[in-house]
């Protein structure tokens, strides 16, 4: 019989969204009549843009002719792609980011777990990295690194030994102090997933210093960079001088464009980056990352990429920007009836989440879950479930149609009794 990799058992709890979707299920069969309104995981509902359509089936028009075929593309990503990546996402904000330090791939969640591949395991105490978080949390930052046993067991109140939590509660404005001790390597999400709230130009700095002074790696998502409204917030972290020799970033196609179940994303991975090697020396983690992708990785479809390479065409910017402007108004429209309620309401503002602090009549996370859902049908997201400092909050999606978040937020003013 084959030996299991014991620290999946760490995880007693199921994934924070696979639980949500068995409650929902559950309340559905005792409740065949309700007509449930999801809220919760952030899932887009918009169809994808005209130019992305219309670029998906030419390439798929490629793949029926011999003469304009593709088989195996490379790994890393077409040419094509990480050039208009590298020039419309990075160049034209100042960023020093060439087209092939970008890595195309299936999605920015499966990168930030894989790219763990590439770090030594194990525990502080087994001489792995020391590794902080934000708490609240992505759970997945938090579960990868307990999945392949760079923590201990989890404690009382759900976190794991060998992290270094960064608690980003309204008392320090979601913007969580600077480590006490040196770490290894940080993650960073901004705009944050779930808070909602956005890092300064000057937060930004302090980090990026303070991962040069320490030579701390940092892990940056910028997953919903796309929904930042004000123009004096960073899009990347490559806008910060320095952060080429000490920063990560992760992008998504998902929420940006629609891409959730079509799958593409990219990583950045700068070529003046290094880290560690056991007898001291530096080593390019372009260079082992590349050597990553190529090994376990075939590369995003080619019809994919054409449709991602359609984005950043003139009319691919239009259409794409309006669709986000589509769910920044159920934001504003969430945020609006949330706060006109009297709840204390965060993000919703750069950000397609809105971070609400739970009433006092259900002050758990999932009391209010089950709250929501019995009296109004309508599902959001336990703040416990992203980590210890999340609870007594709860986040709601802007991802859905406009006639689903408004008949929302009229069962929020009429059935939801706080």
């Amino acid at each position: 019989m084959p030996r299991i990799n014991d620290h999946f058992l760490k995880l007693k709890a199921g994934y924070l969204f696979p639980e949500i979707s068995r409650r929902v299920a559950a309340f559905a069969k005792q409740n065949p009549e309700a007509k449930i309104i999801r809220l919760g995981i952030g899932d887009v509902t918009e169809p994808l843009a005209p130019a992305v359509i219309a670029a998906m089936h030419k390439a798929v028009d490629d793949l029926a002719a011999r003469e304009t075929f593709r088989g195996y593309g490379p790994e890393q990503g077409y040419d094509f792609l990480r050039e208009k990546v590298a020039q419309f996402d990075f160049q034209a904000r100042g960023c020093d980011i060439h087209p092939d330090e970008v890595f195309i791939s299936d999605g920015s969640k499966c990168d930030t777990a894989n790219f763990l591949d590439i770090l030594a395991p194990g525990t502080p105490a087994s001489g792995g990295n020391t590794i902080a978080v934000l708490d609240p949390v992505y759970p997945v930052y938090v579960d990868t690194n307990v999945m392949i046993g760079n923590t201990g067991p989890a404690t009382p109140a759900g976190e794991f030994d060998g992290l270094v939590y960064l608690p980003a509660t309204a008392e320090n404005n979601f913007t969580p102090d600077l480590p006490k001790q040196r770490v290894d390597i940080v993650y960073l999400c901004y705009p944050n997933n779930p808070t909602g709230s956005v890092a300064t130009r000057d937060t930004l700095k302090k980090w990026v210093d303070y991962a040069r002074a320490n030579d701390t790696l940092i892990l940056f998502d910028a997953a919903y960079e796309a929904f930042i409204t004000d123009p004096d917030i960073p899009h990347s972290i490559y806008e910060i001088p320095g952060a080429r020799d000490v920063a990560i970033e992760f992008r998504s196609f998902s929420k940006t464009a629609g891409f959730t179940g079509v799958r593409c994303g990219l990583t950045v991975v700068p070529k003046t980056l290094t880290g560690r090697a056991a007898d001291g020396s530096r080593v390019e983690l372009h260079k082992l990352w590349l050597r990553r992708q190529t090994t376990k990785f075939n590369g995003a479809s080619y019809v994919v990429q054409r449709g991602a390479e359609a984005i950043y065409s003139p009319q691919g910017r239009d259409q794409v920007r309006q669709t986000i402007d589509f769910y920044m108004h159920n934001a504003r429209l969430i945020h609006w009836t949330l706060t006109d309620l009297g709840l204390t309401v965060h993000g919703g503002e750069n950000a397609p989440y809105v971070w609400l602090k739970t009433p006092d009549s259900s002050p758990g996370s999932w009391d209010f879950f089950d709250k929501l859902l019995r009296e109004a049908h309508i599902v959001g997201t336990p703040g416990s479930g992203f980590g210890a400092a999340g609870e007594g909050y709860f986040r709601i999606s802007a991802f859905n149609s406009r006639p689903n978040v408004q008949e929302a937020m009229h069962r929020l003013r009429h059935k939801l009794k706080l």
